[in-house]
């Protein structure tokens, strides 16, 4: 974010100043350009976003890329079930029925939710992988739509191969390829019959995704804990996709668990707006979560969800909000203490722009440390080995093993998170803000912050493409850099930036891929003044890279 706080941060927007849904939904049918670069199918690290009003959510788009995936899935060999995942965004409903057309005439057989409900993220990845388990051919994958946490009027669609997580760009790049080449084509090749039609075709079928999610739950969080010692827990799916799942985990596992909001309103309108004005369902923004913040007094422990419920934000009684790094270093810690089903090698993966409180706990537990670019499609096959315990990134996405040491799901799990927050609170007597203090008395309190700073397009390929061997600079905020990085230590993979480090502190800058800026991730474990020292020379840093181009 940016230094400049909106005065409608935190607080309830006037009803007319929230999306005109049935204008949006008008919108979906409008025509984009594909001459236009913005109008055109873009796969980022989490699928295609964007919206109607602007020509970049339309139906065009979503037939373009429902007809390349049957395409991609067919030069795969991917022949088993594809298992559909919508959240409560105004325009998935309008995609979800597009995509159905699409895959019921080109024979796909597709998983819907038995009563056409919403389904997050987490569940698709568990059940491909359950699906798949044990099988050598016909395997299932996936397609989950929604924009995650974006604001109301945005749309989004993404794509999980049969390992179960996000694709990678090999994927994601065929399948935009040929989308765009079906928008400038006017959409000919491309198969469908009517949504009516296709909701009874033999290839679509329903699918009880709540059962098999629920079930399951008790193999990687210990729901009994939970229950025996009566931990209170507030939750709030923000109106999301996690909403249907809550109750029944109440209900199965006997939990003493109050759903606070059930409101569902594709204008998001019972939501706090976030620190620039804009509704925006983050579950790790203290403006967004301000109604859930509220509470923390009236619960051990609470917790929210995203839109589709792929990421997690905690509220503890002791510390409130609690900052997604602070969170992912608690849990690791109290995971590797308390999961003796897992291996002895087990890594804590985290990605390069996480918390160095999280390689400090490592060190401690005496676990190795996998650190990866942005992005949690690297993440998969560690945790499909059972190489990753725990793997996580800063903006409040991760997910674990089961107890036994075998795969839960290969993308990320808003609701698992929430969980053993309670089993955490359960097995310790204490909530996961005391956990991270204790943690910080003995490692060092960090402190950590993400900032814009301009930049052009040209600026921004400069920086993605930066050399180590650029930058002249030898030290940081008055430390000696012990790293200069382009490629992420964990896997040799490019960061699409660069990090600096030193003993004390250490920035990441990578370009927006939606914005004129780029991002700078930085942290000290000084205080406030080392930090904001280490930001102003990582923009020197960066500055005198473009300024050398």
């Amino acid at each position: 974010m940016t230094d400049t706080v909106s005065p409608y941060a935190g607080k309830r927007l006037d009803p007319s100043m929230l999306v005109d849904v049935a204008a949006l939904q008008r919108a979906y049918f409008d025509q984009p350009d594909p001459s236009q670069r913005s109008q055109q199918v873009a796969f980022g690290t989490s699928g295609h976003r964007g919206s109607a009003f602007s020509g970049s959510f339309n139906e065009a788009h979503i037939l373009a890329i429902a007809q390349a995936l049957c395409l991609y899935r067919r030069e795969q060999g991917t022949d088993g079930p594809l298992f559909v995942g919508i959240d409560t965004h105004a325009l998935s409903r309008n995609a979800f029925e597009t995509v159905l057309e699409v895959f019921a005439a080109n024979g796909v057989t597709t998983m819907i939710d038995e009563k056409l409900g919403f389904t997050p993220t987490p569940v698709i990845s568990h059940a491909i992988l359950t699906y798949n388990r044990g099988r050598s051919s016909g395997k299932a994958d996936g397609v989950v739509i929604s924009p995650s946490h974006n604001p109301p009027a945005d749309g989004g669609l993404k794509y999980n191969p049969p390992h179960g997580g996000p694709a990678d760009t090999d994927a994601t790049g065929w399948i935009e390829k040929k989308a765009n080449a079906f928008l400038a084509e006017k959409l000919a090749g491309i198969a469908r019959i009517p949504y009516d039609k296709a909701l009874k075709s033999e290839h679509v079928r329903r699918y009880d995704y709540i059962s098999g999610y629920v079930a399951d739950l008790a193999d990687v969080v210990d729901m009994e804990a939970i229950a025996r010692a009566g931990v209170s827990i507030g939750i709030d799916p923000l109106g999301g996709a996690g909403l249907d799942y809550y109750q029944p985990i109440i209900d199965r596992y006997g939990l003493k668990g109050t759903i606070v909001s059930k409101a569902v309103d594709p204008t998001f309108g019972f939501m706090t707006a976030d620190w620039d004005g804009k509704i925006r369902m983050d579950c790790s923004s203290p403006y967004a979560m301000a109604s859930l913040i509220g509470m923390r007094d009236r619960f051990d422990v609470a917790f929210a969800n995203d839109t589709d419920a792929d990421r997690h934000g905690i509220v503890t009684r002791s510390s409130g909000l609690m900052n997604p790094n602070h969170y992912l270093a608690a849990a690791s810690a109290y995971l590797f203490a308390n999961r003796p089903g897992w291996r002895a090698d087990a890594a804590i993966g985290k990605t390069v722009v996480s918390s160095a409180i999280i390689d400090r706990v490592a060190g401690k537990l005496g676990r190795r440390l996998v650190e990866v670019p942005v992005g949690f499609k690297w993440f998969v096959e560690g945790l499909i080995s059972g190489d990753f315990g725990f793997a996580g990134e800063e903006s409040a996405g991760a997910s674990f093993l089961r107890k036994d040491g075998t795969v839960w799901t290969t993308d990320k799990d808003g609701l698992i998170l929430g969980l053993l927050a309670a089993e955490i609170t359960a097995k310790t007597g204490n909530d996961p803000g005391v956990l991270y203090d204790k943690l910080t008395a003995e490692l060092g309190k960090p402190c950590y912050a993400r900032v814009d700073a301009p930049a052009t397009s040209a600026q921004k390929a400069v920086l993605k493409n930066l050399s180590p061997s650029q930058i002249t600079t030898k030290e940081l905020a008055g430390e000696p850099i012990t790293a200069i990085l382009s490629d992420a230590p964990g896997n040799g993979a490019p960061i699409g930036g660069l990090k600096v480090t030193s003993a004390d502190g250490w920035f990441a800058a990578r370009p927006s891929g939606t914005e004129e800026v780029y991002k700078i991730y930085a942290e000290s474990f000084r205080d406030e003044a080392h930090l904001a020292r280490i930001q102003e020379e990582a923009r020197q840093i960066v500055g005198a890279a473009f300024a050398a181009a």
